[in-house]
């Protein structure tokens, strides 16, 4: 599959300022955008304005909840953005996180896996155009038919963590998103997806969390807080086991377990901060992300990490940018 360089949105600022912005990461050589959904704008606005503003830009969500939509709500806005943006539009989904889901929304995070899937199947279903009246294991549908007819069908991405959502990524949905891994744990990843793929091609979008700063210092001592934030959700810790990083996040969550916050930002060691976010020097950055593409993955989606004061997110935009030469 081609190599697809993104960037995260959306950018600093109101959305209404963000026009000449998208416009630069286009002729920077960035391909893609892609939007999350957590606690700040939703997963489909900034595209919505992409789509208007940019059509060189193919745009993408990593990711929009699977649980935080009714079924018709989920399938009209998918179908809307694929209207507006013809062959531009892939949408990813995955379960969040209980934080996410359950705390902030307040509703149950119950059967994640079987969520995910049932999202998947019945926006399938949707997009045929039919009337959609089946009980599916996590919510019933009934006399649903779509009124949107999108001229192209948007791929689906699974976001997976570990090797049961991989699986379902590569068995019914176009590819998978990753997130929080090292290039080094990339094989595992992609292996997984390969072997349950039987030999279709599946992109494989990954969110790199960067700062191309050389103050290291500073760069690791922000990035801890993030890490703690994420690695102590059971989710990304099970990953975070699974790709082998557990004896090095362990002394992290003892700390975190005992009510210590302060001990377990001490305990990450520079050795995870290095292999979960890309810092240092351009060149170095640069060089690193590549190794993401190099060991499997197709799309990148960079999220620049405001960890360096000195550092404006626009610089690091145009120092990471794949037409930068040295």
């Amino acid at each position: 599959m081609p190599v697809r360089p993104g960037m995260t949105v959306p950018l600093p600022g109101p959305l209404h300022t963000h026009r000449e912005k998208l416009a630069e990461l286009a002729d920077l050589g960035y391909t893609d955008i892609w939007s999350a959904e957590s606690d700040g704008a939703d997963g489909f606005t900034p595209l919505a304005l992409a789509a208007a503003w940019e059509p060189r830009l193919r745009l993408g969500t990593a990711i929009i909840p699977a649980y935080t939509r009714s079924p018709a709500c989920f399938a009209q806005c998918v179908a809307s953005l694929a209207d507006a943006a013809p062959g531009r539009f892939a949408i990813g989904i995955g379960s969040s996180s209980d934080v996410i889901v359950q705390r902030w929304n307040g509703i149950p995070f119950v059967d994640p896996y079987k969520k995910v899937r049932d999202v998947v199947r019945f926006l399938r279903d949707a997009f045929t155009g039919e009337k959609v009246s089946k009980t599916y294991d996590t919510f019933s549908v009934d006399g649903f038919r779509l009124g949107v007819r999108p001229e192209q069908q948007p791929p689906i991405l699974i976001a997976a963590l570990r090797e049961g959502m991989l699986k379902l990524a590569a068995r019914e949905a176009d590819g998978a998103i990753i997130n929080w891994l090292s290039p080094d744990d990339v094989p595992q990843v992609t292996a997984v997806v390969r072997g349950a793929a039987r030999g279709v091609d599946k992109e494989i979008v990954a969110r790199i969390f960067c700062c191309p700063s050389e103050n290291a210092e500073v760069v690791r001592a922000g990035a801890r807080f993030a890490i703690a934030a994420y690695m102590n959700v059971p989710v990304y810790a099970e990953f975070q086991k699974w790709v082998g990083r557990g004896p090095l996040l362990q002394p992290m969550w003892d700390a975190w377990k005992a009510g210590d916050r302060k001990a377990a930002l001490a305990a990450i060691p520079d050795e995870a901060v290095d292999q979960l976010v890309v810092h240092g020097s351009p060149a170095h950055c640069r060089a690193t992300i590549a190794r993401y593409f190099e060991n499997g993955v197709t799309t990148s989606s960079l999220a620049i990490l405001p960890l360096d004061p000195e550092l404006k997110h626009g610089d690091a935009v145009r120092a990471l940018a794949p037409v930068v030469n040295d």
